[in-house]
């Protein structure tokens, strides 16, 4: 009884642990300074979701993915969740570490689950926190539930058809330590740097956080 007791506590439901579909209330409004870098997440992600049939006509083509990566505490989960509320769709906010399971196989089971949660959920946007702990660059001496890890994500990123609606944003505070199979062209081919606000800036997010000073 004793040893159940201790696992309630650090235990979470399958359901929250490969996220759960919400609608994200954080509007740019709320997002202090940063702002190229919403410009960028307006050209990379909302034109794509808001005007796809005009972005087909001119021939462009959107990234399948964006890195933010930066120091903490910078505002990459804010801006998230910002990009998927002026998008009007839904959005699914994920842990990396919470994902990884002691037992063989349910680490891969939780990615499958996460991606076809946000496929029945689409138009969705999937947001990865804390990418580094899911996908770290794998290696020869590694264990292999690590690269199957790996391997199952590389897999439901590839899947393009399958995952259409379905746009996969991470953030990062180790960038250096992913695997580079993730960052290529068709899966996180966008990386954005999020990083320490200027002085300047610092007012405008004082701002934001005290809603104009009061």
């Amino acid at each position: 009884q004793e040893d159940f007791i201790k696992a309630l506590k650090t235990t979470k439901p399958c359901a929250v642990r490969e996220g759960i579909v919400t609608v994200p209330d954080v509007t740019w409004d709320d997002v202090g300074s940063l702002s190229q870098v919403r410009k960028d997440l307006q050209l990379a992600v909302l034109a794509p979701v808001k005007y796809p049939e005009q972005l087909q006509k001119l021939g462009l083509s959107a990234p399948s993915g964006v890195l933010l990566c930066g120091p903490p505490g910078c505002g990459k989960t804010l801006l998230a969740k910002a990009v998927a509320n002026e998008a009007g769709v839904n959005f699914i906010s994920v842990k990396g570490p919470e994902l990884l399971n002691m037992y063989v196989g349910e680490s891969e089971r939780a990615v499958r689950t996460c991606f076809r949660r946000a496929r029945n959920s689409a138009p969705c946007v999937i947001f990865f926190d804390e990418f580094d702990a899911l996908c770290p660059r794998r290696s020869s001496h590694d264990n292999n539930g690590a690269a199957r890890v790996v391997n199952q994500l590389l897999t439901e990123m590839d899947g393009i058809e399958s995952r259409e609606g379905v746009f996969v944003l991470a953030a990062s505070n180790r960038p250096d330590i992913i695997d580079p199979a993730v960052l290529r062209p068709g899966r996180l081919d966008r990386v954005m740097y999020v990083g320490m606000p200027a002085r300047e800036d610092r007012f405008d997010i004082l701002q934001k956080l005290t809603k104009g000073g009061t």
